[in-house]
């Protein structure tokens, strides 16, 4: 049963969805780094469900650093993160019931009917959180060598935002954005589309696009270290993630060569690549362009329709109309888990090709 990831860096996620408290467990970072407890909880504010486009269920994440950090710095043993859950309703769960698109069925086949059925249990995405609170102090590090990120919704339900431009000024932009769209207008015709499927009683799904800047060139393996690889792996941790593609992505089978390739010239002794199909990734490795990959979260599962299924217990087949609380769309929400991920898993990259000092 495998709950971590990364190799020097490493991220361990425990905990269920109505358990007492959840939590995150993160080794191997270096000592000394500033960990900001205020940016920390901006962060998870921008996970937190807002209005009637979220779930009701809000909970205030007051989180605690039990290990690993001293006088605001970390000391470079492992730092421990819990967060407790507060606002849990637990009755509206009950065991045998299979929702759905959720992991209820393959739980079952796993864990033979010992998992904690309650809100999804550990599969649930309330464990983001304790990920958000830890990819904070993560993204604080990537700043100290000039590293930024920031993540947008790209499209939802047919409409779309526009794409990165001046990557400095949108990503400042985006820092402290509760629905991270670059064009104003488009957002609240994002927001009708999730009310709408809301008032139907169904849910949407959309996709988010990604930013790197300031990754050194030289840095990932060329076969089973990647980047692409490495990112993808912890990205597809993340609940309701079906899939993440890299610079033009499947846009490529459109392509000829000539229009995929990235041309280069020498520019005041320094290598410039003149576009940036691959999204600055070239043989598993950085080549000192922006990184750029966009990440689909599907619709969230649980919706106010009725669906077919059947009771794992007695066998049975039934009809399920969801209770409990939940979003009609979740996209906005992950974003900054994405950013979270990304920030941990390229922590973990610098670490291992520069040193665990870095």
């Amino acid at each position: 049963m495998k709950n971590s990831f990364g190799t020097s860096v490493t991220v361990t996620l425990f905990g269920e969805s109505h358990g007492p408290e959840i939590g995150a467990v993160v080794d191997g970072l270096a000592p000394g780094i500033i960990v900001d407890e205020d940016f920390i909880r901006h962060q998870l504010s921008l996970r937190r469900p807002h209005g009637a486009i979220s779930t009701p269920r809000v909970e205030n994440d007051p989180f605690r650093i039990v290990s690993g950090v001293f006088e605001g710095k970390t000391t470079g043993a492992p730092i421990c993160i819990l967060i407790p859950n507060e606002n849990v309703q637990s009755g509206d769960y009950a065991r045998g019931l299979v929702r759905p698109g959720h992991a209820d069925y393959t739980a079952e086949c796993k864990y033979h009917g010992f998992q904690d059925p309650r809100g999804g249990g550990h599969f649930s995405g309330r464990l983001t959180a304790p990920l958000v609170a830890a990819g904070a102090i993560a993204i604080l590090a990537l700043r100290r060598h000039d590293v930024y990120l920031g993540t947008h919704i790209h499209d939802l339900a047919g409409v779309r935002d526009r794409s990165f431009g001046n990557l400095q000024s949108d990503l400042e932009m985006l820092d402290d954005l509760e629905f991270p769209v670059l064009e104003e207008l488009v957002a609240e015709q994002m927001k009708e589309k999730i009310l709408s499927a809301a008032q139907d009683g169904d849910s949407v799904g959309g996709v988010l696009e990604t930013a790197v800047l300031g990754m050194p060139a030289g840095v990932g393996e060329p076969w089973f270290g990647s980047v692409e690889g490495e990112l993808s792996a912890a990205l597809f941790g993340i609940p309701a993630v079906k899939g993440v593609e890299f610079g033009e992505g499947f846009g490529f089978a459109e392509l000829r060569g000539s229009e995929a390739n990235d041309e280069m010239k020498v520019e005041n002794g320094k290598v410039v690549h003149l576009t940036n199909h691959n999204g600055g990734i070239n043989g598993g490795i950085t080549n000192g362009m922006p990184l750029l990959f966009r990440t689909v979260i599907r619709p969230t599962p649980t919706i106010h329709k009725e669906q077919r299924s059947f009771d794992s217990e007695t066998m049975e087949n039934l009809i399920l109309s969801a209770g409990g609380r939940h979003d009609p769309a979740i996209v906005h929400r992950a974003r900054v888990v994405v950013d979270s991920v990304t920030a941990l898993v390229l922590c973990d990259l610098l670490a291992l090709r520069y040193g665990t000092d870095y």
